[in-house]
């Protein structure tokens, strides 16, 4: 082939040359008859290409669709295609044994050539060296003999250091053959608090200013390992309260450790209206509040958290939280029937308190219809194997398996196999027509369990997360299996996932956060305590109620929300109660309350609760339940439910209709207070006991009374007359106590 045939581009020729050469050297990793120090594709060049952010979803991955037509696989996790696209891919255009340099890969990774993603590597690099090096081997590929990496070890693995530190990583990766490699360079960092600790590319951590418990994630290849610093605020300076069960220990035993102070208890007042929203998902009555007040028993905080626990509220509450997760959603007219049987069904399996275990295995082994066994209602919803494991997997165990799909969990050890292992478990979910239009009878079909790794084509017998689950027989339904295996006591994720979500309903954020992403590179902030509510659960033999009970009735539950200069910050170690914003359908609720107006709902009997909704198609009934982020229960992630504030939420609680309509109703709560003819400090005073579950202040007694008595002027500028007048400014009183912090958030 001739100079003139190919055109005068420089760079052509040596592309020419490159591959000529490349094509006349085979599998010899040699370059110029001079033997080379040799380079793994897999080990080396694949981690610099996934630490440069090559193979992230954004730029070249698969994944992402790639860019230009150059695909790689996310995160390097398929090395055999990487070298296929890398080497082979655009006829080889990519790398240049013949001028190492001129390479495509390295003109474009350095900004020498245009490049979208822009300079990933610097050409006085280690990293650009290797490369530039792989090249001039003649691109050798891993052999299937190469050592396998197997695991990742970080030093130092612990620390204690104080604010503003810095501490650098140093990152080994170990081998099957028993070598190491010194991989700090080309691994990933990433902290799980950003505002407590950043890392640098390099691994140099740096401590801010807030004290606590932090981690780093570090990851090389498919393994990951994890830094964890513990920044004290210095001595403790104050004792802690005396501890009333085994969570107060773990808890006061870290802040100890941590050198923060915890805030005080908690008041009467304050404590029931935030047990009874938590618990019941409502505030408290009235009379409730009154009896509570004025009981001077010293177990009387045990006793309220008892008679929440056997009432028919709790079941309403937490079955709301159960069927949104589990997706009981109306798309179509005829799912009212199974809508209703399974809002039932999990309402009636909290109220007598079914064993979480003995609950879950009903539901994944569901057989019937709707009207003999409620529980199939989910698989309506969840028709197809791949989702049902998913959703099982996030929900029941904390583990998102979405991405092992179509390639390796990106921050766990979580592969393909494990991903259709799981999947085979529902393989046999056999289903077909009933009469009742749009129901299924769901069965199980003989046969075996397997399901096909679309990736390898391989069929894949059931396993739990790569655990080994028995030799499955034709005749037995392998869910049964599966929910052998979740119930099991040193079953790693089920109990875990559980309680570490319940922890978050009453504290606002989980132990590991986000609640349902257990991996062992997101450590909880508090291992011990989230190790002994494991324990206490399992032992209890799985029992919610009892779970409840020993959360609630923790002094660290118990706490006041409000802060101490020294854990003013804190924002994970419950030196403090964290207040959240009532979620939408107990702010109805409580409005309803406060006002004396139920909202109605169509086809359901009066009085019917917000909470007590079996599916997401009463949210039209009530535009604030839409603008308070009540779910359409499409997901299995909490993160559906909107928790955040916005502008819509203010408009509407200060000017909509649906707010001013039940202030001001002729049977509202105002004008039924006018017409008992009580004095305006009554008034007032029972106002802030339905609100606020407390007595006003002097001073708000004080402003309140002035503002009752002012005068209201008509359309015509004159004063109206003092009944209408005293209702008026009734109706904007009650209108101002919903639209407080102190009445919107649970403190």
């Amino acid at each position: 082939m001739s100079y003139a045939r190919v055109g005068k581009s420089p760079l052509r020729w040596v592309w020419v040359l490159g591959v000529l050469s490349f094509a006349s050297l085979g599998s010899d990793p040699t370059w110029g008859g001079e033997p080379e120090s040799s380079v793994s594709f897999n080990h080396e060049i694949v981690p610099i290409l996934t630490k440069a952010g090559c193979n992230a979803g954004a730029c070249h991955a698969k994944a992402g669709g790639g860019q230009n037509g150059f695909q790689l696989s996310l995160l390097g996790y398929e090395p055999d295609d990487d070298y296929e696209a890398l080497v082979k891919g655009a006829r080889g255009r990519r790398v240049f044994p013949a001028a190492a340099e001129k390479s495509l890969l390295l003109l474009k990774a350095t900004g020498e050539l245009p490049h979208g993603g822009g300079a990933r590597l610097a050409v006085d690099s280690e990293q650009y060296d290797v490369i530039k090096r792989w090249i001039e081997l003649g691109m050798p590929q891993s052999p299937e003999s190469e050592p396998q990496l197997v695991s990742l070890e970080v030093s130092p693995k612990r620390a204690q250091l104080p604010r503003g530190a810095v501490q650098d990583l140093s990152v080994d990766a170990l081998f099957s053959d028993g070598s190491r490699k010194d991989v700090t360079e080309t691994a990933l960092y990433e902290s799980n608090d950003v505002h407590m600790a950043t890392v640098s590319s390099g691994g140099k951590v740096t401590l801010l200013d807030v004290p606590g418990k932090v981690a780093v994630m570090i990851r090389y290849e498919d393994q990951v390992d994890v830094f964890n610093a513990l920044i004290p605020l210095g001595p403790a300076t104050e004792a802690m309260p005396t501890p009333n069960n085994f969570i107060d220990e773990r808890v006061f035993a870290s802040l100890d450790e941590i050198g923060l102070p915890a805030s005080e208890l908690c008041d009467d007042p304050t404590f029931i209206r935030r047990v009874t929203l938590d618990i019941a998902g409502r505030l408290p009555t009235l009379e409730e509040t009154r009896s509570f007040l004025e009981n001077p028993s010293s177990t009387k905080r045990n006793e309220l958290i008892q008679r929440l626990l056997q009432s028919g509220d709790y079941a309403d509450f937490f079955a709301n939280k159960w069927t949104t997760l589990l997706k009981n959603r109306r798309d179509d007219a005829s799912d009212i029937t199974s809508n209703f049987a399974f809002h039932f069904w999990v309402r009636d399996s909290l109220l007598a308190n079914k064993p979480y275990d003995q609950w879950v295995r009903e539901l994944l082994a569901a057989t019937g219809t709707v009207l003999e066994n409620p529980a199939v209602a989910w698989y309506k919803r969840v028709k197809e194997p791949k989702e049902q494991i998913e959703d099982v997997a996030q929900l029941f165990l904390g583990v998102r398996m979405q991405c092992a799909q179509c390639h390796h969990h990106p921050f766990e050890k979580w592969s393909q196999d494990d991903y259709y292992g799981l999947v085979a478990f529902f393989s046999q979910v056999g289903r077909k027509p009933t009469g009742i239009r749009g129901e299924d009878q769901i069965f199980h079909q003989r046969g075996v369990a397997e399901a096909k790794n679309v990736r390898s084509g391989v069929m894949i017998r059931p396993s739990a997360l790569g655990e080994p689950v028995g030799v499955i027989s034709p005749d037995t339904d392998p869910r049964l299996n599966l929910a052998d295996w979740m119930a099991k006591a040193d079953n790693p994720f089920f109990a875990k996932a559980l309680v570490n979500r319940y922890w978050k309903h009453f504290f606002k954020r989980g132990l590991i956060e986000p609640e349902d992403d257990i991996r062992d590179s997101n450590p909880p902030t508090n291992p011990e305590l989230l190790a002994a509510l494991e324990k206490h659960f399992i032992d209890s033999g799985f029992d919610l109620k009892e779970l409840v009970r020993v959360i609630t009735e923790s002094k660290t539950y118990q706490l006041s929300a409000q802060p101490r200069e020294l854990n003013r910050t804190d924002g994970q170690n419950y030196s403090h109660f964290y207040p959240k914003r009532l979620q939408a359908e107990v702010l109805l609720d409580s409005i309803d309350q406060l006002t004396g107006i139920p909202t109605t709902f169509a086809n359901l009997p009066p009085g019917t609760r917000a909470i007590s909704l079996p599916d997401n198609s009463y949210n039209r009934a009530s535009p604030l339940l839409v603008v308070f982020g009540r779910p359409e229960n499409t997901s299995v992630c909490e993160c559906e439910r909107v928790q955040g504030s916005s502008l819509a939420q203010s408009l509407h609680m200060l000017n909509s209709d649906e707010i001013k309509n039940k202030v001001s109703h002729d049977g509202g709560r105002a004008a039924t207070l006018m017409k008992a003819m009580k004095s305006d400090e009554e008034n007032i005073l029972e106002l802030y006991l339905r609100a606020f579950s407390r007595h006003p202040s002097p001073e708000e007694l004080r402003f309140a009374l002035d503002y009752l008595s002012e005068p209201v002027l008509g359309n015509d500028g004159k004063p109206i007359d003092e009944s209408n007048a005293r209702r008026r400014n009734l109706e904007d009183f009650v209108w101002a106590l919903m639209n407080t912090k102190e009445f919107l958030f649970n403190h």
